[in-house]
């Protein structure tokens, strides 16, 4: 039997350390929590006794007896153990629950934490091992046992009023909570018509087509029309043309809550596919630690990137940034989620996590790149004998920056070349009815920043609090069905 056991939460983690580690060291996989509170006390006392300072009783998962038995053998084999759990307060009551029910000392047993599976961060997590963090313990039973309590009371209330109500909870009732006010809101608003005007104008002197907007709206259909007549015999020109630089400057790397946001948004993912794909480069050793709130990156992870954009892309599109977490409710116990080697483009055969590794890649890069440099224009088009006139806007990207790895997917509207005084000739105008619109209903992602916004939750929990009021029926996600106008 190898001199030391480590441990730690994942089979597929297990293999890729063990990769690094010599013959002398056992990687193990506890796969995840080994240990709940009961259910119920043999005795009939309280699982969690509020009366006397939240006393809590623990079992051993029926389903993880077997992996228990496995690590009890090998730990008793080993002249060491190391408890290397994730570097979260869930990841520190594994290692403390490891202790209890292994018989190891959590003031002496060796405890290591690193933020990237690779040899240099595992070999550094060794040097520098240190104890379980009792204080991360306790938080994490603070929260499990809030959790429970609220649960348990707030439960059977949901089931008498609720119908097929399964549970409630201190995070998913505030989820749900939102969702239904949102559609409160929705149920209550009164759309408002107006009538847009926009019209087509061909230019003489190059044969192009120019698209502008007029810059008011008309509440009646008459006053469309009577407008619309009124400019048969009008004349158009432009007036003034200005045109104003400005700069874009790239977001920070993701946290949890952004990569989740940003994969709904770009890819359609769900919150608990992009933590799926996420947790699976994790283990593989691409990304670092995929459960964070931080926006910072180490000193060795802006150098790598530096070398990288200068290599690739030159000199005068690297720009070095540190970024700081604006949210107080922030731990930054890690870095933001990047990759752990830069360099690397390819990572998977997965379609899927190649998408989200290649995101993850590029953001991280965009946040080490020059601003883009943009050039906006604004065309006014005066309508002769009227005050109203047509607004023409546009961008063109002067120098790309770090757009070239992360666009923000928005084509830019090219405009003519023109002059002031430079007449046009309409092609066609047209008043279109719109509506106003309710408030959007929620997505996967703007449900995240929502949630993120009001501190409800943490990084590691967004993806199960979606993915449960969807399976418990609570809420529903899918498109629906516009409905007709006169």
């Amino acid at each position: 039997m190898a001199k030391h056991l480590v441990i730690v939460e994942s089979p597929a983690k297990a293999k890729t350390i063990e990769k690094y580690l010599g013959k002398d060291y056992t990687v193990l996989s506890s796969v995840g929590h080994i240990r709940s509170i009961v259910k119920k006390t043999k005795d009939g006392t309280p699982p969690i006794d509020v009366t006397n300072g939240f006393a809590t009783q623990y079992q051993v998962d029926p389903d993880k007896r077997k992996v228990v038995a496995e690590l009890k053998k090998a730990a008793k084999a080993a002249d060491t153990v190391y408890l290397a759990t994730d570097p979260d307060r869930e990841g520190e009551a594994i290692a403390w629950h490891l202790c209890e029910v292994l018989g190891l000392d959590p003031a002496t047993t060796k405890r290591i934490t690193y933020h990237e599976i690779s040899r240099a961060a595992v070999e550094a997590a060794l040097a520098n091992a240190h104890t379980v963090d009792m204080n991360l313990v306790r938080a994490q039973q603070a929260r499990q046992i809030l959790d429970r309590l609220v649960g348990f009371e707030l439960s059977p209330v949901v089931w008498q009023k609720v119908p097929g109500g399964k549970s409630a909870g201190r995070v998913q009732s505030p989820a749900v909570r939102l969702l239904v006010e949102r559609e409160r809101e929705i149920e209550k608003f009164g759309a408002k018509s107006s009538f847009k005007i926009t019209g087509e104008f061909f230019v003489p002197s190059s044969g192009e087509i120019l698209k502008a907007e007029l810059n008011k709206k008309f509440e009646s259909e008459k006053a469309a029309t009577d407008f619309l007549e009124s400019l048969k015999n009008a004349n158009f020109k432009v007036a003034n043309i200005s045109k104003t630089p400005g700069t874009r400057n790239p977001s920070a790397p993701f946290t949890t809550s952004t990569l989740q946001q940003e994969a709904n948004a770009r890819l359609g993912f769900s919150a608990k596919s992009t933590m799926a794909a996420a947790q699976k480069l994790y283990q593989s050793g691409k990304i670092t630690y995929m459960r964070t709130d931080s926006v910072n990156l180490s000193g060795f992870a802006i150098k790598s990137s530096e070398e990288f954009i200068k290599k690739t892309f030159g000199e005068k599109y690297h720009k070095a940034r540190n970024f700081a977490t604006k949210s107080a409710a922030a731990q930054e116990a890690h870095e933001a989620i990047r990759p752990t080697v830069i360099a690397n483009e390819k990572v998977s055969t997965s379609q899927d996590l190649q998408k989200i590794y290649t995101l993850i890649r590029n953001r991280t890069l965009a946040s080490q790149m020059t601003p883009a440099q943009i050039e906006k224009t604004t065309i006014k088009i005066e309508i002769s004998g009227q005050e109203n006139y047509f607004e023409a806007k546009g961008e063109v990207v002067v120098f790309d920056g770090f757009l070239k790895v992360y666009s923000n997917g928005k084509k830019d509207e090219f405009l003519p070349e023109l002059t002031s005084g430079d007449s046009l000739n309409f092609n066609e105008i047209i008043a279109k009815e719109v509506f106003s619109r309710p408030p959007a209903r929620y997505t996967e992602g703007s449900l995240v920043k929502k949630l993120e916004d009001l501190g409800i939750g943490r990084p590691s929990t967004y993806a199960t609090i979606i993915d449960t009021v969807q399976t418990r029926g609570y809420v529903k996600k899918g498109e629906s069905e516009g409905s007709e106008r006169d």
